[in-house]
């Protein structure tokens, strides 16, 4: 039996009508890609995101406009809704008062302490947790002296010192993000900053690229940060549909052991015995199962040959053939089908499954 991962200790903090840390489940987050003054686009996106299991969701608060439109957004959508603001107090301040469920900001770049204070106080009244973030990128030139460029320690002494900053004006209601688009720094940063502080993680890899480039740096990273019971929270950050980090996500904390529920797909690289679309057929039943909630593995085989032996590990698989397929459960033949009835037949034993 695969030993199971012993997450480290954080606090609980409510964002919304979900909580992190603690013995809470790692959530899974996503960010908006359409301008959120675009009022019914957002929404549109965030429903098609909740959709696919995203669980807290983050929209751009570049104007007040931005701020403004929080509040009927808020009211339309069933999950914690963070606003991410950068430089202008006053947006984090009518974020919050919009209806934010948790900001994120860097007080590095908010300005004076009067500013920093006053978002704090706003906070404060309506209960509002802070993300803190810092990205290798905003090292203040300071750090870069003093080690000498960016490094893994110098991204950790800054979020600290912000986390200090806001402590030292009265609030601690804190999450923390550091970032790097280095996989190995960012590896290195969180296993440090884990050892100081016992505030929730949110943790990724940032800029991480492309669906393919970001999908392997991102799982490399985080397989290695949260296999040491780093992180409460993750996004997969990828330069393409966000639904893509949804689905990217869910995969890793599955296969780490950190999540039970939704159905798994298996399958076959492809081969010179591969009579049928394998690559389609893969891509088809991965995209069916979706919205079937069972803690099952599907395995999608492309031939009839070895097909049956190769999915015994699954609960239900297929295996295509010229012009038939084969239906297998538990690792032996079930039925034999016509090539188009595969998916449908597939999809009918899985809603049928408790039967």
């Amino acid at each position: 039996m695969q030993e199971q991962i012993v997450r480290k200790h954080t606090r609980e903090v409510q964002i919304g009508n979900r909580k992190i840390g603690g013995e809470n489940p790692i959530l899974i987050q996503s960010m908006t890609n359409t301008h959120t003054e675009d009022i019914k686009g957002t929404i549109a996106q965030i429903h098609q995101l909740t959709a696919a299991g995203c669980e807290i969701i983050r929209c751009a608060v570049p104007t007040m406009e931005a701020a403004e439109a929080l509040e009927e957004i808020k009211k339309a959508i069933t999950i914690p809704l963070v606003a991410d603001i950068h430089f202008d107090y006053r947006l984090a301040i009518a974020a919050i008062e919009h209806g934010a469920d948790k900001i994120r900001i860097n007080p590095g770049n908010i300005g004076e302490k009067d500013r920093i204070q006053a978002v704090i106080d706003a906070a404060k009244e309506r209960e509002i947790p802070i993300r803190v973030g810092v990205n290798s990128g905003s090292l203040e030139q300071e750090l870069l002296k003093k080690y000498q460029g960016v490094t893994a320690e110098g991204i950790v002494e800054s979020a600290l010192d912000k986390v200090h900053i806001i402590e030292d004006l009265g609030y601690d209601n804190l999450v923390i993000s550091i970032k790097s688009s280095d996989v190995r720094m960012c590896v290195r940063a969180h296993e440090l900053i884990a050892e100081q502080t016992e505030y929730p993680l949110h943790v990724g890899i940032t800029e991480s690229g492309t669906i393919t480039s970001g999908n392997i740096k991102s799982g490399i990273g985080l397989g290695l940060i949260l296999s040491q019971g780093i992180g409460d929270t993750i996004r997969v950050s990828l330069t393409g549909d966000p639904v893509e980090e949804i689905k990217s996500a869910k995969i890793i904390l599955r296969t780490l052991g950190l999540r039970k529920g939704g159905i798994e797909v298996v399958s076959c690289p492809t081969c010179g015995r591969t009579q049928i679309d394998l690559i389609g057929l893969a891509n088809q039943v991965e995209t069916m199962v979706c919205d079937i909630p069972l803690d099952l593995k599907v395995a999608v085989m492309g031939c009839v040959v070895n097909g049956p032996g190769e999915a015994k590990e699954a609960d239900i698989g297929i295996a295509g053939g010229v012009g038939e397929g084969l239906i297998i459960k538990h690792g032996e033949i079930y039925k034999k089908v016509k090539e188009e009835e595969l998916l449908p037949a597939l999809r009918y034993e899985l809603l049928h499954w408790s039967e």
